[in-house]
């Protein structure tokens, strides 16, 4: 089945998850708890039906645990929170309830083949050739798709979410939200010149296990975006802001913005505002690669 809600789209057979008719990474068994709630919309999926979804009866594993895993994941691939969610409600000691409204599509389309400009299932039967012909040119069509860069002529900037690191969890997710409001005032900045991705769940990890090179695999990203708030040693807070550039890992521009104790209104406008000049100076109005001395 494939379920259309919001932004996203979810394929129940494959465990595809696409946002915008981009693909988001989610692992197998986070997909198969999505899709259990998915398939009983507005209705509260008990803790057991997903145990035994995700795990059957013969597994003994830390289940709680695991779920809480799966759940997380699932928030984070449609950017929800638990404590203020659009997609996934929990409902504390009985499970869980998908609350957005969906559409359901049917089953998953069956892929086809194109013969002489006509769609043709693979239940049907072809000759051995045209079978092998058309794999050749799936093949070469595949490679020129995914295997080389694309033209699009837009920079891609990956913007993580940013880290909470006063030891304070009440900044966690103010912290957080400015990772939002930098991908949306980036969008606005120059759509024509740059793509902004900021939900993918590659980008959603803890700093202590965030890799970038799977964030340029992930994302296929050009750059990335990271930010740190901190206490300073003495009294107030520092934001530590990184213009990552991912092919070699550089850092093209880091900065400190420092804030007195009770000045963190501002935090999101400076930050969102030193991001847009790192963009600007560096890619908007960077020389053109291929432009001469």
């Amino acid at each position: 089945m494939l379920y259309r809600f919001a932004t996203f789209d979810f394929d129940d057979q494959s465990g595809e998850l696409r946002k915008s008719g981009r693909s988001v990474r989610l692992e197998r068994q986070p997909a198969i708890v999505l899709g259990r709630l998915l398939a009983q919309a507005g209705e509260i999926v008990p803790r057991d039906t997903l145990r035994h979804a995700v795990w059957g009866d013969d597994v003994h594993v830390d289940f709680e645990r695991g779920l809480a895993y799966c759940l997380s994941q699932i928030r984070t691939a449609l950017g929800d929170s638990g404590d203020n969610p659009r997609f996934v409600q929990t409902i504390p000691k009985r499970g869980y309830r998908f609350i957005a409204p969906i559409e359901p599509s049917g089953p998953s389309a069956p892929q086809a083949v194109i013969v002489a400009g006509t769609p043709a299932t693979r239940s049907r039967q072809w000759p051995w050739w045209a079978v092998a012909g058309m794999v050749v040119v799936a093949a070469g069509f595949f490679w020129m798709s995914h295997g080389r860069p694309q033209p699009s002529g837009k920079a891609i900037i990956a913007v993580s979410v940013f880290d909470n690191e006063t030891g304070q969890p009440e900044l966690d997710r103010p912290v957080a939200a400015i990772s939002d409001a930098v991908v949306s005032r980036l969008t606005a900045l120059s759509p024509e010149r740059v793509a902004v991705v900021g939900n993918a769940a590659v980008l959603r990890q803890p700093r202590n296990i965030r890799n970038l090179r799977s964030v340029a695999n992930g994302v296929r990203a050009d750059y990335v975006l990271l930010g740190q708030l901190q206490r300073e040693p003495g009294g107030g807070y520092r934001f530590i802001t990184h213009f990552i550039r991912l092919s070699d890992e550089a850092h093209l521009r880091a900065n400190r913005l420092v804030f007195a104790d009770g000045d963190l209104g501002s935090l999101e406008a400076r930050v969102a505002e030193e991001f847009e000049r790192a963009v600007g100076v560096h890619v908007l109005d960077a020389p053109s690669p291929d432009a001469g001395p």
